[in-house]
């Protein structure tokens, strides 16, 4: 058995664009039904595991919700920014649910993979400063990049303020990896988040980047499928993946 919720409320968390009130309306015009049963009352008691249709949809109820966006060039990771675009913007209606939001930063000129999602506990969980989640990043560099990248890197850099006055910040190790075919590309995972860091970091050693995205967070890489500016659906038995500690190889992933 799942847990008892009222009917209103149940339809409500799962569809944002579907009101408490609407369910009201939707049992008056006899469009739910409940384990083949039409709800007359929307203030009815259901189980979050019933067989539940709204307008001839089903509906599964999920107590949170977690989206890969393949974030462009150009959105801000914010749930509202003024007349810029946010990843919200980018959330198709099936997927959209109250409370939505980025579990952490992309830069609005960095591309990649954004977590979006409606639990706060996971988010805490990936973004604290004590678990060290991993994000790998595929990067383009102005100039050829250099075998002295890889342990400067690793030792944990020092990079200057991201702002005028600021102090310097020591970084985190960090691991570079350059490609075999592109003396200008590489790959770099970090286990922090500063602000501009990869490009604070490439400026320190002389270079300077050029385009950069984001590929996988934790174990889970960006689906190589999704085009700029679509979302996918995280299965719940894959969020775990989310938090890992080991980075994938995902050059070789399918």
């Amino acid at each position: 058995m799942g847990e008892k919720m009222r009917l209103d409320r149940l339809v409500a968390s799962q569809r944002a664009d579907i009101s408490r009130a609407d369910v009201k309306k939707l049992c008056l015009k006899k469009k739910i039904t409940v384990n083949g049963k039409l709800m007359a009352r929307s203030d009815a008691k259901v189980d979050t595991d019933d067989e539940i249709y709204v307008d001839g949809a089903r509906l599964v109820y999920k107590k949170h919700i977690y989206i890969m966006l393949n974030k462009p060039a150009g959105v801000v990771c914010s749930t509202k920014e003024g007349d810029s675009r946010t990843v919200l913007d980018l959330v198709p209606a099936e997927l959209m649910r109250d409370g939505l939001f980025p579990a952490g930063r992309l830069d609005k000129d960095t591309e990649g993979f954004v977590l979006l999602t409606d639990d706060g506990e996971l988010s805490h969980r990936m973004l604290s400063p004590k678990t060290h989640v991993p994000k790998t990043y595929f990067v383009r560099l102005e100039k050829p990049w250099e075998e002295s990248y890889k342990e400067v890197m690793a030792e944990g850099m020092v990079i200057d303020g991201a702002r005028a006055g600021d102090g310097e910040e020591k970084c985190l190790p960090a691991e570079f990896e350059g490609s075999d075919e592109n003396d200008c590309e590489c790959t770099l995972v970090l286990h922090e988040g500063k602000f501009h860091q990869v490009k604070r970091m490439f400026e320190k050693v002389g270079n300077k980047v050029v385009y950069l995205k984001r590929v996988a967070i934790g174990e889970m890489a960006l689906d190589r499928d999704l085009a700029l500016g679509e979302c996918l659906e995280i299965l719940h038995k894959d969020v775990e993946k989310l938090l890992a500690l080991k980075t994938p190889d995902w050059q070789n992933l399918d």
